[in-house]
């Protein structure tokens, strides 16, 4: 049933009789396959992705690398859960090269940004540097392309 794993991934709001169509099943087994991957935790949740630069929605997203000295008793687990329980927080991966964690975070402003980095990331135990990169444009987030320019229609003519 990878393919409708991908099917919603790609769109879920699909419903389970469009699914059952488009994967040839009935829907008694799609509802079925849906709540055990809910339930074996497969399926985490459902989102929505918003162009927040097209709202009155102030914000700012940032970037920031950290590297990590790991615990010894929970390696980069225990500190990865202390950072990933802020709710500035969206995302946060152990990374391969020369940091060791990487978050998305997002703030209302540069300076609450910085804020956070300064009172809660910087002072945590094992944190031995930070590098803080801001988003200035979203080309493409989470497989969706923002502002895809209109195709022009009347060709290229040279003179």
């Amino acid at each position: 049933m990878d393919k409708l794993l991908t099917l919603l991934e790609n769109d879920s709001t699909l419903t389970k009789e469009q699914l059952a169509t488009m994967l040839d099943k009935e829907v008694g087994d799609i509802k079925k396959a849906i709540c055990a991957y809910e339930k074996d935790g497969v399926i985490l949740g459902y989102k929505t992705i918003i162009d927040w630069d097209k709202t009155d929605r102030e914000y700012v997203s940032a970037l920031i690398e950290l590297k990590v000295t790991p615990q010894c008793d929970g390696g980069f687990d225990r500190i990865a859960e202390k950072i990933y329980n802020y709710p500035e927080v969206q995302s946060l991966y152990l990374m391969s090269g020369g940091f060791d964690l990487a978050l998305i975070i997002e703030g209302k402003t540069l300076k609450e940004v910085a804020t956070f980095v300064a009172r809660k990331l910087a002072p945590l135990n094992n944190i031995t540097a930070t590098a803080t990169h801001f988003v200035l444009k979203k080309y493409k987030d989470k497989g969706v392309i923002y502002d895809m320019p209109q195709k022009d229609e009347r060709g290229m003519f040279s003179i």
